[in-house]
């Protein structure tokens, strides 16, 4: 790891605000450096409870899910995230709808975040933004979804159906076919092979294919 990888959590703001959870809570897109998710949320949740800050931003979250990659006939579950380059975050709003400024000086000046979706940071603007929430049913969607991931990861695929494959083990090995059906429950593909001059469908692992 390069030493500008790690984000380190700065020292308390020793800010405050004198509406204390009173405001309404929203959930929010944040624009941030790809491939450092993680590091930016810890290093948001660490700044926020330094701070006191937990009334204002409760929760902080990058969505994924685990998937099963298979190498070498071999499975094995490793996280994948569902929005790349972006943290999801509850933040108390005022009744105009803009972030609690205490919540913006916060955010604003974590490493890596770039800015609110839609809304980059005008570091030059002192007024705490007013960005476009998530919806409801947008929100229910995602954490859902994150709950259902906790449970049998399902396997990753590198190919769709009508995707051109070559078979890399069994009987049919170096056969090349087009994808007809992927069963994910069960980790089967359906490849369509030419056999003796007919289109013969076959079933296999998904290990025992892959893409060209």
């Amino acid at each position: 790891m390069r030493p500008d990888d790690k984000i380190e959590s700065e020292k308390p703001l020793k800010i405050t605000y004198n509406l204390k959870g009173r405001g309404e809570k929203k959930w929010f897109v944040l624009k941030v450096e790809s491939g450092r998710e993680e590091m930016i949320k810890d290093a948001l949740q660490a700044r926020v409870s330094a701070n006191q800050l937990t009334y204002l931003i409760p929760r902080v979250l990058v969505p994924e899910e685990k998937v099963l990659e298979i190498r070498g006939g071999s499975k094995k579950p490793v996280p994948k995230k569902l929005y790349p380059g972006y943290v999801l975050v509850e933040v108390e709003t005022d009744e105009d709808g803009r972030i609690a400024e205490p919540a913006w000086f916060l955010i604003r000046e974590t490493h890596g975040v770039q800015g609110f979706l839609g809304v980059p940071f005008d570091r030059r603007t002192k007024r705490p933004p007013k960005p476009l929430p998530m919806k409801r049913h947008e929100v229910e969607r995602v954490l859902a979804l994150m709950e259902e991931k906790r449970g049998v990861p399902k396997i990753r695929v590198d190919f769709k159906v009508g995707d051109t494959v070559r078979i890399k083990e069994g009987p049919f090995e170096n056969f090349d076919g087009y994808v007809e059906e992927i069963n994910a429950q069960k980790g089967i593909v359906k490849v369509v092979v030419n056999i003796f001059g007919r289109a013969t469908p076959i079933e296999l692992e998904y290990w025992q294919v892959e893409p060209l």
